[in-house]
């Protein structure tokens, strides 16, 4: 989840164990706790582009880490703290906002290694979006308020917003899961897996990935009152014995296809173009297979070089009106 988010929901959290008097700094506190996980982008390697996919929401993401996560935040913040709280009271604030991190992060598609040490899994519930300003932009104002009128029952008012936007998340999750197989039940597709997320910072448009026959299928609903269908395209899934029969398995390059297929929990696509792997969970259209990233190969690398890491940032204003006209609903069809 972006920063904002991730603050935000330390604060409100860290609130509902603060007193009136305290609110203010137990929200700060909570905040920057809430933010600390994600020191963990600072783990990259100028050779090794995959180095920051490893390291990014995993140990510091991770349940177990969070006493220890909470206990090194605890030391930085008690340089101005300890004239407000007591040890025990920093600490419990920190541990709070720092547990909210992963369970936030792991509402996304994204993947967090919630599990790590014991499982390197990358856990994606998939019931809202990595930037979404409707649950984040209430919950900031009802932090502003809580904090100004010294009232926690804004604040509660704050945490059953939250888990009632989390919940709804889940209803359309479900709603457009049973829409994409629908959609390739009428294809005469048997698929053999099918994952959905919500596109960027909403709720009501979801993108459907499922996969048939060495193909990735990816579309688009539309989920308000009633449900809309948005036909999208398809893509190869990625084929290592065919595409890049060249590589040595041995190479780091091949090795580099296998983290990034972890990393994109097997959403691998392969268009042919520049030989490009796409991550094809992500688009900026959510019913087409243009990834916002990926990693080129150059079968012409010493076996000890990495793959080139690519982002895709063209033609974005073009991009930005399809978008727009799928959330208006346009070249949708309704679901019976």
């Amino acid at each position: 989840m972006d920063p904002v988010s991730q603050g935000a929901f330390g604060a409100i959290f860290a609130q509902t164990i603060s007193n009136k008097k305290k609110i203010l700094v137990g929200s700060i506190i909570g905040c920057l706790a809430g933010l600390a996980p994600d020191l963990d982008i600072l783990i990259r390697s100028n050779s090794d582009p995959l180095l920051k996919l490893e390291y990014h929401r995993q140990f510091t993401h991770s349940l177990i880490f969070i006493p220890l996560g909470a206990l090194i935040v605890t030391l930085f913040v008690r340089l101005f703290s300890s004239k407000f709280l007591s040890w025990k009271e920093t600490y419990f604030y920190c541990f709070i906002g720092y547990a909210t991190h992963g369970f936030l992060d792991a509402c996304t598609s994204y993947g967090t290694q919630l599990l790590w040490p014991f499982t390197d899994e990358r856990i994606s519930w998939n019931n809202i979006s990595v930037v979404d300003p409707l649950l984040t932009i209430p919950i900031i104002f009802l932090i502003i308020i809580a904090i100004s009128k010294k009232n926690k029952l804004i604040t509660f008012f704050g945490l059953f917003y939250i888990f009632l936007y989390l919940a709804i998340g889940l209803f359309q999750e479900n709603r457009a899961e049973n829409i994409g197989q629908s959609i390739a039940n009428l294809r005469g597709h048997e698929s053999k897996r099918l994952t959905v997320k919500p596109s960027l910072g909403n709720l009501f448009l979801w993108k459907v990935i499922y996969e048939y026959n060495g193909f990735y299928y990816v579309d688009a609903v539309r989920l308000l009152s009633k449900s809309e269908y948005c036909k999208g395209t398809r893509i190869k899934k990625l084929d290592t014995s065919i595409s890049f029969m060249e590589l040595s398995q041995n190479s780091q390059q091949y090795k580099d296809i296998q983290r990034f297929d972890w990393f994109s929990q097997g959403y691998l696509g392969f268009g042919n173009q520049k030989n490009i792997i796409t991550d094809v969970r992500y688009s900026a259209v959510p019913n087409e297979v243009d990834g916002l990233w990926g990693i080129q190969i150059n079968p012409k690398k010493d076996k000890s070089e990495h793959v080139d890491w690519v982002v895709n940032r063209t033609n974005y204003k073009a991009k930005w009106k399809r978008f727009f006209d799928l959330i208006l609903g346009k070249g949708c069809e309704k679901i019976d």
